[in-house]
């Protein structure tokens, strides 16, 4: 089959791979679509450590079951399913137990410990395949598979309050879907984004106002997400938030982040909150969510060969709403 790897930091290359065999508990999918996270990006450039190399990339992963272990329970052959970023968990660590098998020590990641949809085929654990909403093209449910799932619980994890006023920083693949949910709450949205092009499509999607990332929103904030991957950014939208305001973070790389000024940045009952993957009831019940309202999803398609600009793309800012690769049927 060919896929694209990455081998080493900064590039990734075109290559032919055996097609791989699902493990006993495991799903062989055809890949028919797969999006480009920005975390694809942080794999192929070494922000993230490897975990795998070479490994290919790529977890928002739509596709078809056409193989199965003889274990694996779960969605049938010519189902449509989801691959995502959370990959397989141990089920019996303190945090499984608990429900928060996100931050599981044993956890493992498509695209980073094990071979993503960069690729024609790619394998899962059935219990971690989801089955997809009706009513979405393979190019929208994509985004959905991580962009919108780890966008969901960020949004969870900013404690919004209802019809609160919710402050997005960066408004790329992740936000543009966040943002819809949030709307569909009943928020107050305000957008904070250094791309002209990402403010338009804020506003076109209900963004009460859409400014630059440095800019102060025009009212306090109950609660903030940051979805720019810049450290510097953290202390202006913890001065934005109200008192008992909550900042969260959803990138799962930051840069350094500037000393804090007590009063300033965290007094009156701020809180700053990071956001860790995420767990399987997550995903369904944003899918659920997806089901019932209508999530546009802002695609940009990129033909399955040309991954390499798409990455490029990404990295220069040059994708409105979320590049998603395809393949030839």
């Amino acid at each position: 089959m060919r896929a694209w790897v990455v081998r080493t930091p900064g590039r990734i290359e075109q290559v032919e791979l055996p097609v791989p065999r699902p493990a006993a508990d495991e799903l062989l999918v055809r890949v028919r679509a797969c999006g480009v996270c920005r975390t694809d990006l942080h794999v192929r450039d070494g922000d993230l450590p490897p975990h795998r190399t070479p490994v290919v990339p790529g977890h928002e992963v739509v596709g078809e079951v056409v193989a199965a272990g003889p274990e694996a329970q779960g969605p049938a052959l010519g189902t449509r399913v989801g691959v995502p970023w959370l990959r397989r968990t141990c089920g019996r660590c303190k945090y499984c137990v608990r429900g928060q098998e996100n931050l599981c020590p044993s956890s493992e990641y498509t695209g980073w410990d094990a071979d993503g949809g960069y690729a024609e085929y790619v394998t899962v654990p059935a219990a971690y395949a989801y089955e997809l909403p009706a009513g979405y093209t393979d190019e929208e449910l994509a985004p959905l598979l991580c962009a919108g799932i780890i966008g969901y619980r960020a949004l969870r994890r900013a404690d919004l309050p209802p019809g609160g006023r919710l402050g997005i920083y960066g408004f790329g693949g992740s936000a543009h879907l966040t943002a819809q949910v949030a709307l569909a709450q009943g928020a107050v949205v305000h957008v904070l984004t250094r791309s002209a092009a990402a403010r338009e499509l804020a506003l076109h999607l209900g963004a009460a106002s859409a400014g630059g990332a440095y800019d102060r929103p025009p009212e306090p904030l109950d609660a903030a997400i940051l979805f720019a991957p810049a450290g510097e950014l953290v202390p202006v939208a913890l001065e934005a938030l109200d008192a008992g305001g909550t900042l969260s973070i959803a990138g799962i790389y930051l840069s350094d982040i500037p000393a804090l000024h007590y009063e300033r940045h965290l007094f009156r009952e701020r809180t700053l909150r990071s956001v860790t993957a995420n767990t399987r009831d997550d995903g369904r019940e944003f899918l659920a969510t997806a089901a019932a309202h209508r999530i546009r999803a802002t695609v940009t398609p990129y033909p399955f060969d040309r991954a390499d600009a798409a990455l490029d793309d990404l990295a220069a800012d040059r994708v409105n709403g979320v590049a998603v690769l395809t393949m030839p049927r």
